[in-house]
């Protein structure tokens, strides 16, 4: 089998470059290949939905540019595609004076990334637009919203197989050797050739690259984030979504509050290293992975100089009561027997040698190959831009 360009994984980056590659150039012959028998079977399908505003991001950083870009792209999608969605905005809370500095750098970043609408709440506003909240001062952030991007990835491939484009399911790629005119891609079924192959497998993007790049500087850190969910009586208790100011140290947001698009309220997550790459559950180990993942130089630095908060972390995911007091922080009447467990989702972090949990957009090109060796929190908003970005890079190879 002859294509021109094979994307691997029909997560919501990969189905979005697809698309992209499609809607730039029609004639192109394109391939996407899943080892799952659907669309967005893991990161896509596990998150928590939320429609990023581009608040956080560094501005002039891929995060950012892609994020703003992405949000107005998805949202016309949306609409032309009559997928459901709602822009309820979120709330971003300080708890205390000390962060109040950080607080006052986001909503600096905000204004810098073109957002407009933002405003300073005092503690009395906070409890006026979340009774049960607590917080020496906020920001609002109408742009915010919720979606489901499961549904948006299904359409993804609506769309894409519409204009040509082809999709392989249920089958797992055991090889990439680089040829004179491309690649070729050994996989369970078959071998395949092609001119180009963009690497979009997530949490084994990895691994994919290696078979090319021995020497590769990164390596993907599974990240399982745990959620609950606020018992139904109790989801009266949130009216938006409701943030803390973030730890800068890590990229993750801290727990917060979720309204998803079918109603129901996420609490958390948490962030704990899961014993295998897939591993959605405290019981799924895959003893390989969790060696690979501990005896990573970079993987021990980032424990070394971050036990405590990983202990923390570690010791909330086995304790309910741990977790709710984490929660009280924002939401003081908060209950244990208010929550429910809930869903879990596994992060694909990759993290370099030196120790650095990269917290941007990460793309490696080789001839016929571009590989996404990163593509964090808010990669869904941001699909439809980075994606474009992506397929921008293969079209300059394939020129």
């Amino acid at each position: 089998m002859k294509y021109n360009v094979v994307v691997i994984g029909a997560g919501i980056v990969g189905l979005a470059t697809a698309l992209q590659l499609k809607k730039a150039k029609p004639s192109l012959n394109v391939l996407v290949l899943e080892k799952e028998s659907k669309v967005a079977a893991h990161q896509t399908g596990n998150n928590s939905g939320v429609i990023h505003s581009g608040i956080y991001y560094k501005p002039g950083s891929l995060k950012a540019k892609n994020c703003i870009d992405g949000y107005h792209q998805l949202i016309d999608f949306c609409k032309e595609q009559n997928i459901p969605y709602e822009l309820c905005g979120k709330i971003i809370v300080a708890t205390s004076e000390s962060e109040l500095t950080a607080l006052d750098n986001i909503y600096k970043r905000g204004v810098e990334n073109g957002l407009e609408g933002l405003r300073y709440i005092d503690s009395a506003e906070i409890k006026a637009i979340e009774p049960q909240t607590y917080g020496v001062r906020g920001i609002v952030v109408p742009q915010t919203g919720i979606v489901d991007y499961k549904v948006v990835a299904a359409k993804y491939a609506e769309v894409f197989k519409s204009l040509g484009g082809e999709i392989i399911f249920n089958t797992k790629v055991l090889g990439v050797k680089s040829v004179a005119d491309g690649v070729e891609i050994k996989t369970d079924a078959a071998t395949i050739s092609s001119r180009l192959m963009v690497n979009c497998a997530g949490l084994y993007s990895d691994k994919i690259a290696a078979f090319t790049i021995p020497d590769l500087e990164v390596k993907i850190i599974p990240f399982r984030g745990e959620y609950y969910s606020l018992r139904k009586d109790k989801r009266s208790m949130v009216n938006h979504l409701i943030y803390p100011v973030p730890d800068p140290n890590f990229p993750f947001l801290g727990v917060h509050f979720t309204r998803r698009i079918d109603g129901e309220i996420e609490a958390g997550p948490n962030a704990v290293l899961a014993f295998a790459r897939e591993g959605y559950k405290k019981s799924k180990i895959n003893l390989s992975e969790l060696f690979e993942s501990l005896t990573w130089s970079g993987f021990i630095k980032v424990a070394k100089k971050y036990w405590k908060t990983g202990f923390g972390e570690m010791y909330r995911s086995f304790n309910k009561g741990a977790f709710t007091h984490a929660l009280q922080k924002l939401m003081p009447g908060i209950q244990s027997s208010d929550l429910v467990p809930g869903g879990a989702g596994v992060r694909a972090q990759a993290c370099d040698k030196d120790g650095g949990l990269i917290d941007d957009f990460y793309i490696k090109e080789l001839p016929g190959q571009v590989h996404v060796l990163n593509a964090p929190s808010p990669a869904a908003t941001s699909s439809l831009a980075i994606g474009k970005s992506i397929s921008e890079l293969a079209l300059k190879q394939l020129a």
